[in-house]
């Protein structure tokens, strides 16, 4: 944090507040000091109701119509159920092409209703930058197999020791700009190298201690596209991110590398920080980076926008999430949003499930906040 302020970024206190830009602390979903999932919040306190049924292991197949009605969702766990199976136009090629099965397979799919599911494609896309430390800190320590079992133990029983805590701890929306509305690229901390695990001596030797900035683009222009491979449900797509394929991102993904390398060599950093040991000081030119983040670079496993809800000839669903042409249908998950948000998708994945909630039920949307701004 004191790296950050040196470096002029601001702290925050709320990332997740009105204002997130800036350096603060993880924030968690914890209750009663345990980790507290959309499973045990939500799934584990309603699972006793008789109208709900858990499948797991359960692959849906096929979604069972009456004309353009979705029949109740239990149909659909039934094998070899009759009926119109909805099949979604997946991929945007050319009509001919755009159902084929392999060769020597059935005939094309024909959609019941022709929507473009699968275009949108966006996901964050984020690149490491890896600094040893010249003495080894105290989660390498922990580390050590023995010592880290003990740690599990007391975590499970007490919720106390190292067990409990991840190796990072903090987070940041910046902007690569000043004029820009929302943080565009995020710095993901990580207080353990790349190649962390267990340790004992003489049995496998310690790590080289270290961390890592893992900075990320929060906003790409870059869309990709999710495309069936045949008419069987049960191949797996056809997934195409095409990740830096336009051309603003690579810029602003590598300005972000900068200015968390930046606040890696503030002073206050000068105890923990080691040398530069992916890409390395050596890297400083911009084809130098790029090519580092061509080819290291990952995604924050944020994939979102390919069912994307609006009122445009590009939306699959409309404002409150029904599928357009089809009755009694949603989809509630990251594919509704149009684009992706400044953060982590998981609160706002489960914002967006709470308002599905209350629109199938009919209840009335609830007031807007008054702005902290206002007089």
């Amino acid at each position: 944090m004191e790296a950050a302020l040196a470096a002029g970024f601001p702290v925050t206190d709320d990332y997740n507040g009105e204002r997130p830009e800036g350096f603060g602390r993880s924030q968690y979903s914890i209750r009663d000091g345990r980790r507290s999932s959309a499973a045990t919040a939500y799934l584990v306190p309603a699972r006793a109701r008789k109208t709900l049924i858990i499948a797991t292991g359960a692959q849906a197949t096929r979604l069972l119509l009456r004309g353009t009605r979705a029949k109740r969702p239990g149909h659909a766990r039934r094998s070899g159920a009759r009926g119109d199976s909805l099949r979604w136009r997946l991929q945007h090629a050319p009509a001919p092409d755009a159902f084929r099965h392999r060769p020597g397979g059935a005939p094309d799919i024909t959609p019941v209703v022709d929507l473009p599911v699968g275009r949108n494609l966006q996901d964050h896309l984020a690149v490491f930058i890896n600094f040893a430390r010249p003495a080894a800190g105290p989660f390498r320590r922990a580390m050590r197999a023995d010592r880290m079992a003990l740690a599990m133990v007391q975590a499970y029983l007490f919720g106390t020791g190292p067990g409990t805590v991840a190796p990072g701890g903090l987070q940041a929306f910046v902007k690569t700009r000043p004029d820009l509305a929302v943080p565009d690229v995020e710095f993901m901390f990580r207080g353990a190298p790349p190649d962390v695990r267990l340790w004992f001596p003489l049995v496998k030797p310690a790590y080289a201690d270290g961390f890592t900035i893992r900075p990320t683009l929060l906003h790409p222009d870059s869309r990709g596209d999710v495309r069936l491979r045949s008419a069987d449900p049960r191949d797996p797509p056809q997934i195409i991110g095409n990740f830096l394929s336009a051309p603003g991102d690579l810029p602003r993904l590598r300005e972000g590398f900068r200015r968390a390398r930046d606040v890696a060599r503030q002073k206050p950093l000068d105890p923990f920080r080691g040398i530069e040991t992916g890409p390395g000081p050596e890297a400083r030119s911009d084809a130098d980076v790029d090519a580092w983040i061509r080819s290291t670079a990952i995604t924050a496993h944020h994939p979102a926008g390919t069912c994307q809800m609006g009122i445009g000839p590009d939306s699959v669903l409309d404002p409150e999430l029904r599928v357009r042409g089809i009755e009694r249908l949603r989809v509630v998950d990251a594919s509704a949003m149009p684009d992706l948000v400044s953060a982590h998708i998981n609160a706002c994945v489960l914002m967006m499930a709470e308002k599905a909630a209350d629109l199938i039920r009919g209840r009335p949307a609830l007031e807007a906040p008054a702005s902290p701004d206002a007089t």
